[in-house]
C-alpha cells in the first residue's frame, strides 16, 4: 500500500532526523521554561498579595494615628507601583467585580481589622481599577485606589538566555545528526564510484557498532562482485579460446568444398559466429577498462589523430572545436569508445561530426554527431544495453551483434565518465561523452 508523504516532511533522512530530534527536544525546552514561568508567576503573584495586604494595613495603621493636617503629607510615601492612597470617599463605582479584587478586600479586611469597616467598589474594568475605602477612627474616609499590572516574574536578562539556548539546540542538534547521517552519505559515495573492472573505494571500518558492520558488508560485496566479473571473464575468454579452434577447423573444411551456394553460406555463418564471440570477449573485457593506466595526453591533438586517420581512409568524418591544456585519461579506452561511436555515425548516416568542448572547469565533453535517421526517444537508453538492437535483422553489416554502444557505454563507465546519447533537432544522433 502506497502512502503519501505530505508536503513538509523532508525527503532526506538527515533533514527528518533533524526535524523530529530539534521538534522534540524545543517541545521539551518550551514546556520546562513555561512550567518554570507558572511557577514563577504563582510564587511572585503569592509574594505580591501578602506584602500587599502587610503594607496596606501597616500604611492604613500609621494614617489613622496621624494628625488629620499631617495626613496629606505622608500620602506619597505610602504609594506604590499598583496603588495610592486619596482622602476621602474617591470616585464614585460599583461593586466588585473581579474575584481577584473580592480576594484582596478581605486579605487587606483581615489585615486591618474589622474596626475600619472596609469596603469596595469598582471604577472601571479597561484598564482595571477599584477602589477600598477605610473608616478610620476619627470619622473620615481613607480611600486606596489600586491597579492591577501584570506580574513578569522573570529577569529582563532571561529571554536573550532562552534565546541563546534555542541558537545552542539548534547548532548541537545539526551536528549529532550531521555525525550520525555522515556515514550514510559515505556509504552513498563508495557506492556511487563502484565501476566494473575496478577497486572502488573501500569503507573505514571504525567508528560505532552499527557503522563498522556496514562498511564490512560493504566491503565484502565490492570483493564480491569483483570476484563475478573476473569469472565472466574467464569464462568468455575460455568460450572464445574453444570456439576459435572448431570454427577454424570448420572453415578449412568449408573452404575445401567445391564452390556452390551452400558452401557460400556455410563461411558467412562461421563468420558471423566468429564476429560474436569476438564481440562477447570484447564486451567482457571492456568491463575492466579502468584498470588501463592514465596518460597524459592534449585532446585536441588526440582527436585530430583519430579524425585524420578516417579522413587517410576516406572518411567523412569532421572535427569542430579545440581547448588548450591537457587532460589525464586512459588513451586505449577512450580510443576505443569514439571509434564505436564513430563506426555507427558513418554505417548508418555515412558521416562523422566529431566535437570537442570543456565541461565545467576540469570536465571533458567530445560529441560524435550524424544526421542519420536517429532513434525513438523511447529507446535511447535501450540501445546502450548489451545485444539490444533497433533493426529486426542479425546481419551484422546492418544490425551486428547488438554490443557496439555497449561495450562504449562500459569502456566510459569504467573509467569514470559517461555516455549519453540524444536526438538532433533537424534529424540525426548526438553521443555525448563527458570525463572527469
Amino acid at each position: 500500500m502506497n502512502t503519501k508523504r505530505p508536503r513538509w516532511w523532508p525527503r532526506s533522512m538527515a533533514s527528518r532526523l533533524y526535524l523530529i530530534i530539534f521538534s522534540g527536544l524545543l517541545l521539551a525546552h518550551v514546556l520546562s521554561f513555561a512550567l518554570m514561568f507558572y511557577e514563577r508567576y504563582q510564587s511572585a503573584t503569592t509574594v505580591m498579595l501578602n506584602t500587599l495586604e502587610r503594607d496596606v494595613g501597616t500604611s492604613v495603621a500609621v494614617i489613622d494615628g496621624l494628625p488629620a493636617a499631617e495626613r496629606p503629607a505622608w500620602l506619597s510615601r505610602f504609594a506604590r507601583d499598583n496603588y495610592v492612597f486619596v482622602l476621602g470617599p474617591g470616585e464614585h463605582g460599583v461593586p466588585l467585580v473581579t474575584e481577584r479584587s473580592r480576594a484582596v478586600m478581605k486579605m487587606i479586611e483581615r489585615e486591618a481589622g474589622a474596626g475600619y469597616k472596609v469596603h469596595g467598589d469598582t471604577i472601571s474594568m479597561s484598564p482595571e481599577r477599584y477602589q477600598i475605602h477605610f473608616i478610620l477612627h476619627d470619622g473620615s474616609t481613607l480611600t486606596l485606589v489600586v491597579t492591577p499590572r501584570g506580574i513578569v516574574p522573570v529577569a529582563d536578562w532571561l529571554p536573550f538566555v532562552f534565546v541563546l539556548q534555542l541558537v545552542l539546540l539548534l547548532v548541537c542538534t545539526w551536528f549529532a545528526v550531521r555525525f550520525a547521517t555522515r556515514p550514510l552519505a559515505h556509504l552513498a559515495q563508495a557506492a556511487e564510484a563502484i565501476r566494473p573492472g575496478t577497486d572502488g573505494p573501500r569503507m573505514s571500518q571504525d567508528g560505532p557498532t552499527e557503522v563498522a558492520q556496514a562498511a564490512t558488508a560493504f566491503n565484502e560485496m565490492q570483493d564480491r562482485i569483483g570476484r563475478y566479473l573476473k569469472e565472466r571473464l574467464h569464462i568468455l575468454a575460455s568460450i572464445s579460446h574453444d570456439l576459435q579452434t572448431p570454427i577454424t577447423r570448420m572453415r578449412l573444411r568449408a573452404e575445401s568444398l567445391d564452390g556452390s551456394p551452400e558452401r557460400d553460406r556455410l563461411l558467412n555463418d562461421l563468420q558471423e559466429m566468429q564476429h560474436l564471440v569476438r564481440e562477447g570477449v570484447a564486451y567482457a573485457r571492456s568491463a575492466h577498462g579502468g584498470s588501463e593506466v592514465p596518460v597524459r595526453i592534449d585532446p585536441s591533438d588526440f582527436l585530430e589523430s583519430i579524425v585524420f586517420d578516417y579522413q587517410d581512409m576516406g572518411q567523412p568524418v569532421t572535427l569542430d572545436g579545440r581547448i588548450k591544456g591537457h587532460a589525464t585519461v586512459r588513451q586505449q579506452a577512450l580510443r576505443r569508445v569514439l571509434g564505436n561511436l564513430i563506426d555507427n555515425a558513418l554505417k548508418y548516416a555515412g558521416a562523422a561530426e566529431v566535437g570537442l568542448a570543456r565541461d565545467g572547469v576540469d570536465g571533458l565533453r567530445i560529441t560524435v554527431a550524424d544526421r542519420g535517421p536517429g532513434i525513438p526517444e523511447d529507446k535511447l537508453d535501450e540501445v546502450l544495453q548489451p545485444f539490444y538492437r533497433l533493426e529486426g535483422s542479425r546481419n551484422r553489416d546492418t544490425g551486428g551483434a547488438g554490443l557496439g554502444l555497449a561495450i562504449a557505454t562500459q569502456l566510459i563507465r569504467s573509467t569514470g565518465g559517461d555516455l549519453r546519447l540524444a536526438n538532433r533537432e533537424g534529424g540525426g544522433l548526438i553521443a555525448t561523452l563527458t570525463l572527469p
